[in-house]
């Protein structure tokens, strides 16, 4: 699976990317369609602690999934993003085998 991150206005660290990589190629062990993903990285300028932002965009043939996330971490939001689109993949497969 082809993973491409984009990280707005700084440099994401290659342990972030890493992190990131391996956790999205493991759904690619529950479903095959999968073409690739989209991640974005985003900072909010707010007070709050929790102003990072991930956006991931899991593309399927012929279908897309998306999940955006917000959390004190990227690695949190990014756990997030991905349990939702995890979700979301499992409910795609189910409703193919129909």
């Amino acid at each position: 699976m082809n993973v491409k991150i984009n990280s707005v206005h700084f440099k994401a660290d290659s342990k972030l990317e890493d992190f990131i990589t391996a956790k999205l190629k493991k759904l690619g062990n529950l479903y095959d369609g999968i073409i690739g993903s989209e991640v974005g990285l985003k900072l909010e300028n707010t007070d709050a602690k929790e102003n990072k932002i991930v956006e991931i965009r899991l593309l399927l043939s012929g279908y897309d999934l998306m999940a955006t996330k917000q959390a004190k971490t990227f690695e949190e939001a990014a756990d997030d993003a991905i349990s939702a689109v995890r979700k979301q993949l499992i409910k795609r497969k189910e409703k193919q085998k129909q």
